[in-house]
């Protein structure tokens, strides 16, 4: 189930959307965890990335200014561990054992400026449709097992019906 913490609600335009998978660094405690991090994302290291669901309402219909303004941003949901920056939080990947994870759901003006593909269509309850998906996750984080490329799999396929979309994007080469 979703965390208590995190936001319950976006407000969400009518209509279509795309929808994109984007690939951040993972977050890990300053110093040498983070430094590696960073080298995987830039190396394009598919399991040192963090990956995320992004929706973005159908700019081809007519809009009125406030939906310009949401069209304007992009709906992002994600899962991670509660406190990714934590000691802990890094013993619990090396040991892959459960830490408390959070889903997040938020917008973003813009989405990253590589690593992240268009990756279907979804119909016009699509942020409905992942905000119900997203309230019924559970929070036990294992990294490998029941992480971020498990929530973007399952947010995907409910949204556009491909299944394993990680898996596809690799092996296209889409690092």
């Amino acid at each position: 189930m979703a965390s208590a913490s995190t936001p319950t609600a976006v407000a969400r335009p009518a209509g279509r959307y795309a929808v994109y998978v984007a690939a951040v660094p993972l977050r890990a405690p300053q110093g040498p965890a983070q430094a590696l991090m960073s080298w995987g994302y830039s190396l394009s290291v598919w399991d040192l990335q963090h990956f995320m669901v992004l929706l973005r309402p159908d700019p081809a219909r007519t809009p009125t200014q406030l939906q310009l303004q949401e069209q304007e941003s992009w709906l992002v949901f994600d899962f991670q561990p509660r406190n990714p920056e934590d000691a802990l939080a890094a013993f619990s990947v090396l040991s892959r054992s459960k830490i408390p994870g959070v889903v997040r759901r938020r917008r973003l003006r813009r989405i990253p400026d590589r690593k992240s593909w268009l990756v279907g269509l979804s119909d016009a309850d699509a942020a409905d449709a992942a905000e119900r998906f997203s309230e019924q996750w559970p929070t036990d984080l294992v990294v490998g097992n029941h992480d971020c490329r498990d929530y973007t799999n399952g947010l995907v396929e409910v949204l556009t019906g491909q299944k394993r979309v990680l898996d596809s994007l690799r092996l296209a080469g889409r690092q």
